[in-house]
């Protein structure tokens, strides 16, 4: 997009958000920037080098612009007014910008979560006590985001949903798919399962045991996706003397390696062993 060139508005979506066509490429773009939507109109003009653009990104695809357009009609202005507070909440929290991509997923997860619940159609999150261990800060904005929604829609938000609500505000924070989000927690869900089928034991989900075990399992995962997994100077102790513990781990690495399609470190499965022995010796004397 050309500097200098005019623009101009298809639609407001929202206060900072609006989609708009270059005339002179016949190209469509999503603008974002604090307060470009506010007061401005439909078939309105808009200067491509206007200070408050922070970010733009065509849809290479026609259709699915026009798809995207489509779904964005179909969404009432208070649930765009709503998730914008949401998105800027998160923010500021955060202290960190927002990938745009979160402009277009909550207006859209929000808006068939409330149709969903007031045709008393249920929400099931499995996840769920995962979730509000491990994203702890996105959980208590996403408590705020369902008293808003409940305000605005008369609508009771069960857990379920925050849960839901979460996984959308952790991945505009983390520039990651909600899906993978999904993946990974998954995945996490049945690391602790198998743990607790081989070592024939129940792990408490309210004890801080837990805690541990699922937050290194996360941070694991996010090490060995972005490939910066570290040393493990203890290594060759762990193999000679935790035996057990690390025949545990490498059952977890071929299971973890299974559904992320990438390597597992040895580091990595020595780091799991140590933590398998402190779980089991913690659960022992508890016992």
């Amino acid at each position: 997009m050309s500097s200098g060139g005019r623009l101009k508005i298809e639609r407001v979506i929202g206060n900072n958000v609006v989609l708009v066509l270059d005339e002179t490429t016949g190209k469509e773009f999503v603008l974002l920037g604090k307060g470009i939507g506010f007061a401005s109109k439909d078939a309105s003009p808009l200067e491509a080098d206007d200070p408050r653009i922070e970010k733009r990104f065509r849809l290479d695809d026609r259709d699915q612009m026009k798809d995207y357009q489509t779904l964005l009609e179909g969404i009432p202005a208070e649930v765009i007014r709503i998730s914008e507070n949401i998105i800027e909440m998160a923010a500021q929290r955060f202290e960190r910008q927002i990938n745009y991509k979160l402009y277009l997923a909550l207006p859209s997860h929000i808006h068939f979560a409330v149709y969903r619940l007031k045709n008393g159609m249920d929400i099931v999150n499995p996840f769920l006590y995962e979730t509000k261990m491990v994203f702890v800060r996105e959980y208590e904005i996403a408590c705020e985001a369902a008293a808003m929604i409940r305000e605005a829609f008369q609508v009771d938000i069960p857990e379920d949903e925050i849960g839901f609500l979460s996984f959308h505000i952790h991945s505009g924070i983390a520039d990651v798919s909600v899906g993978q989000i999904i993946k990974y927690t998954n995945l996490i869900h049945s690391l602790v399962a198998t743990i607790e089928q081989r070592g024939c034991i129940g792990i408490p989900r309210e004890g801080t045991d837990y805690v541990r075990l699922i937050s290194h399992f996360r941070y694991m995962i996010e090490r060995i996706v972005n490939r910066k997994t570290t040393d493990n100077p203890f290594m060759q102790e762990i193999k000679k003397t935790r035996d057990q513990e690390y025949a545990l781990a490498l059952e977890l690495r071929k299971l973890m390696e299974e559904q992320l399609h990438s390597e597992v470190p040895e580091d990595e499965v020595g780091y799991m062993a140590m933590h398998l022995y402190r779980l089991f010796q913690a659960l022992s004397s508890n016992t």
